[in-house]
């Protein structure tokens, strides 16, 4: 047998799979040796922009009372704010020596649609020195219309209304790590406007149904994905004066910082995420495990981790899920669930029809049974067991997919769960096929992407 480390960042557990499984990781990329100075670096000398120090004395001399606003993420990313790896700290430490006071900055978090972080989940990842700083913190809310400013309207139609303390700000620093998306491709540089900074309507034709259809809207795919186009439109039409962004190892350590214009420096990051994120394979698999990683805090997230094994898949392939869930609602939020409903009620191929008719009435969050939906049009939902300790037994009633508890009620927890799941598809598998099952396992998770190679 293998032994296979699951490293989510949260948490790690160890799964063994037979020897005759093939482990699709990521490339090799080394993490930086000193990145307190790389990061200084970057900020001094910026991809395609003047250094940031020079852009606030810019701002400053045009207007002494200038505001600069920090854009971050939220907990949904492993973002280093805080540690040795630290990105946010040496910013404002740009910013003051460039004659800044702490009162004229402020940390605006990007939370898109999603819920407020609490005091304490800001304190767990925002270096502490901003709260000794008692340097101001905002968040972002899409709902309320008095913090939201309209600024245009995009190609597709929508009309765009973004956060007004963001538009207001003189000088703008957008934050955010790198990764593969599902939808834009990959995360970072204009995701932390849009939709991070947009009113929750003018999310909806980023994610509507015809959009999110185009197959090219998936992991690492920027060129002709309609999704990044509007995104990096909308990006563009708000404006900013940098970004300063990362990629990570598997051990979410730094491997490397891009500040500098907007879409050139984030273009550099994509180019080094694909190096090794990508990953080649030559044939398709009957069992395919992996896990939801560390963005995989509720069955919403959890989208990201299933998505990336639809290149392994065939329609008779099961697809093993391991999905420890952090949030205090391990599912999400009510218009999901209601969606998620639907799409069991109506079965993958109904529900695509239903929300591609020009006469759906768009739902918030719709996007992601949609995600999910192109899953199930591969391979049927009960092929996806779906292994978690933290989603109660009866929302499994409705929730497309198997509960892997239903096939090892005797496990005690997620690595026990996990390991009866093995058994019982390999037991299923094997009696199904007369053969041994092909398996793959991606111990990345949402983070290495396969992708077959054409022969």
């Amino acid at each position: 047998m293998k032994d296979v480390l699951f490293d989510l960042g949260h948490m790690r557990f160890h799964v063994n799979v037979p020897d005759h499984t093939d482990i699709l990781r990521m490339g090799k990329v080394w993490p930086l040796t000193n990145p307190q100075q790389e990061i200084r670096d970057a900020l001094e000398n910026p991809i395609s922009s003047p250094p940031l120090k020079r852009i606030v004395q810019e701002k400053l001399a045009a207007n002494p009372n200038a505001k600069a606003a920090i854009v971050i993420s939220d907990n949904t990313r492993p973002v280093p704010y805080s540690g040795e790896e630290g990105i946010l700290f040496p910013i404002v430490v740009a910013m003051e020596d460039a004659g800044l006071l702490k009162s004229q900055i402020f940390v605006l978090v990007a939370t898109g649609t999603h819920r407020p972080m609490t005091e304490q989940e800001l304190h767990d990842l925002l270096d502490p020195r901003i709260f000794e700083r008692e340097i101001q913190i905002v968040q972002h809310d899409c709902r309320n219309s008095g913090e939201l400013i309209h600024i245009g309207k995009t190609e597709f139609g929508g009309e765009i209304h973004i956060n007004r303390k963001y538009m207001e700000a003189d000088i703008r620093v957008l934050t955010g790590l790198v990764e593969s998306h599902f939808m834009a491709g990959a995360s970072g540089g204009r995701k932390s406007i849009c939709p991070g900074l947009l009113a929750e309507d003018s999310t909806h034709i980023l994610h509507s149904g015809p959009i999110l259809a185009s197959p090219k809207a998936k992991d690492l795919v920027l060129d002709g994905n309609p999704v990044h186009e509007e995104v990096l439109a909308v990006a563009k039409m708000a404006g900013g004066d940098m970004i300063v962004n990362v990629t990570l190892d598997t051990n979410y350590r730094l491997t490397g910082v891009f500040a500098g214009e907007l879409e050139k420096a984030h273009r550099k990051a994509v180019e080094k995420l694909r190096s090794y994120a990508a990953i080649p394979v030559k044939r398709l698999y009957d069992l395919v495990l992996t896990h939801v990683g560390y963005v995989g805090m509720n069955h919403y997230q959890a989208a990201k981790g299933a998505l990336v094994c639809m290149p392994l898949l065939k329609p008779s392939s099961i697809c093993l899920l391991a999905a420890p869930h952090t949030d205090r609602d391990p599912i999400g939020s009510a218009n999901y669930k209601a969606m998620m409903r639907l799409l069991g009620k109506k079965g993958p191929e109904e529900f695509s029809e239903m929300i591609l008719n020009p006469s759906w009435t768009f739902v918030p969050e719709q996007w992601e049974a949609q995600m999910w939906a192109k899953l199930f049009l591969i391979t049927p939902a009960q092929n996806l067991v779906y292994c978690t300790m933290d989603i109660s037994r009866d929302s499994f009633s409705w929730l497309p997919g198997t509960d892997a508890r239903s096939l090892t009620p005797e496990a005690s927890d997620l690595e026990e769960l996990v390991a009866g799941s093995i058994g019982w598809a390999l037991e299923h598998l094997r009696s199904q096929l007369n053969r041994e099952p092909h398996i793959a396992v991606l111990p990345d998770g949402p983070y290495g992407i396969p992708y077959l190679e054409k022969t």
